[in-house]
């Protein structure tokens, strides 16, 4: 497990102040583990009586109506206090439980329980979202708000904290009751305090799991480098985190005869990842495709390399917040990695459905005796389709994907013996640096739009100080020339001692 100590302490904070909170963040960023271990922590204590449930697995049938819901609710309750041992309570609980027809009813079985139980009670909801556009449930946040804000009344005893935990942030539920109503804004929740703990692992955090499973298993590793390069793919992302590890140690070590982890591990399992299908990428790719505006974002982010002035209280930026695709640090960008490469291969695959490559970039015809691959002779074959293509129909959308098309172009030359890893660079420059492997060798790739003679020896001076970086003594620059009469030109250039091989397109 990873060291979640300090998250946990803050959360712990919160809650022995009384305070009522919503954990809302993404599928697979450790709700649920968060809640399971503040409810572990507080029944140790002997202080706090937990009710920690879940409305996964109710149906739709104990939202139906009232009744249905608070039999629901109540038999949740009961269960955790079998689970707990607490007989003496359950006989209490049993009679109560049989009384309850409506959430007036609910509300003073809450009370009375609060009562008589002579401790503190917290109420933890995970999957609040199975029914958040259900008003039957807006009515029982409401019930809880009435009763916090009354608590103080001998008749409203009532929990002294709830957490709701899911997708959404119920504070401001968008809703829509029926089909024939306009969607609107309900805020029954407030009374709550804002949840500010950043759920992201950091690598002082990921590092102390991976030393304890170097024990547990006799493995040498690299722990702050191997952290390092987890954290740099995922920001932190805890599906993504336990992904890779999960892949290095079920798939990758039992490759090695020698038992150890480096750093290099870690791109490897990227490497295949990336090329999987799990449910955390088939929501990504869904939540991108129901939503066009947050798609249009996100490819000018990736493809185009644009910069884009925003609002963060413009809804596309708070779904993409909310879904885990976008975060927000220094500007809104894309939340990891791993994402990037996910949408960029899927973004691809989509590029590939409307040109024809097969004639093109057969991989075959560019490999060299070494085994290693003849990028110049991809390049020179790239702007021979893109020339070719240029007066067609579909140039319009040649323009606008120029990037993607290439990107597409080469996946197939590549794959099985290489991997491409795209780091897009926001600036003036808008270039998209693409850096290949294969089998053993490397090759960087830098895409860009052309603006300039000026602008090309500054770009041929980032290149050759990344190409000194990589140590690597040649270098590629593709340029995208947005212009009626192109120069259709290729040459080798030298910059700074490095060989760059430039072609226009």
């Amino acid at each position: 497990m990873a060291d979640i100590s300090q998250k946990l302490s803050r959360t712990m904070s919160m809650v022995q102040n009384g305070k009522y909170f919503v954990i809302n963040r993404p599928r697979q960023y450790g709700k649920t583990t968060m809640l399971e271990a503040i409810a572990s922590s507080l029944r140790q204590t002997k202080e706090w009586l937990v009710f920690n449930i879940s409305f996964e697995g109710l149906g739709s049938e104990s939202f139906q109506n009232e009744a249905s819901f608070c039999r629901s609710f109540l038999r949740l309750m009961n269960l955790q206090l079998i689970e707990a041992d607490e007989h003496t309570l359950t006989d209490l609980f049993n009679p109560l439980q049989e009384s309850s027809t409506n959430l007036s009813d609910l509300s003073q079985i809450i009370s009375t329980f609060a009562n008589r139980a002579n401790r503190k009670l917290a109420l933890f909801i995970d999957e609040v979202d199975k029914s958040s556009n259900n008003q039957l449930f807006l009515d029982f946040l409401s019930l809880l708000r009435n009763k916090y804000l009354r608590r103080h009344l001998k008749t409203e005893h009532t929990f002294d904290c709830v957490i709701l935990a899911g997708l959404h942030d119920v504070k401001s539920l968008k809703l829509k009751l029926r089909p024939d109503q306009d969607q609107k804004f309900n805020s029954p929740w407030n009374i709550a305090t804002d949840f500010t703990v950043d759920m992201n692992l950091q690598i002082n955090e990921i590092q102390p799991m991976l030393e304890e499973y170097a024990r547990d298993h006799h493995i040498d590793l690299d722990a702050p480098s191997i952290a390092e390069r987890l954290f740099y793919y995922t920001s932190g992302y805890p599906f993504l985190v336990s992904k890779l590890c999960k892949v290095i140690a079920e798939q990758l070590l039992p490759e090695k005869e020698v038992h150890s982890w480096d750093a290099t591990e870690v791109e490897r399992a990227v490497a295949k990842v990336v090329k999987e299908t799990n449910t955390n990428f088939d929501s990504l790719i869904k939540n991108l495709e129901n939503n066009p505006d947050l798609y249009e974002f996100v490819f000018k982010n990736l493809i185009e390399v644009e910069y884009q002035s925003y609002s963060i209280h413009e809804n596309m930026f708070s779904l993409g917040l909310m879904y885990g695709i976008l975060k927000n640090g220094q500007g809104i960008r894309i939340h990891n990695r791993i994402y990037e490469e996910v949408i960029y291969d899927y973004m691809t695959s989509k590029a590939r459905t409307q040109v024809s490559l097969a004639e093109y970039n057969i991989s075959k015809n560019f490999i060299l005796p070494t085994q290693g691959l003849n990028l110049e002779a991809v390049l020179l074959r790239f702007q021979a389709f893109m020339r070719e293509q240029h007066s067609l129909k579909d140039q319009h959308f040649l323009e606008r994907n120029a990037r993607l098309v290439f990107l597409a172009f080469i996946k197939p030359i590549i794959n099985g013996s290489g991997y491409d890893f795209k780091e897009p660079q926001i600036s003036e420059e808008r270039r998209l640096d693409v850096a290949i492997t294969y089998l053993q060798y490397k090759y960087i790739v830098e895409l860009k739009i052309w603006r300039g003679l000026d602008a090309h020896e500054e770009g041929l001076k980032q290149l050759a100080d990344y190409l000194d970086r990589q140590a690597l003594s040649e270098g590629y620059l593709l340029i995208f020339e947005q212009l009626k009469q192109k120069t259709w030109s290729s040459t080798w250039e030298t910059m700074d001692g490095k060989r760059i091989f430039v072609v226009r397109v």
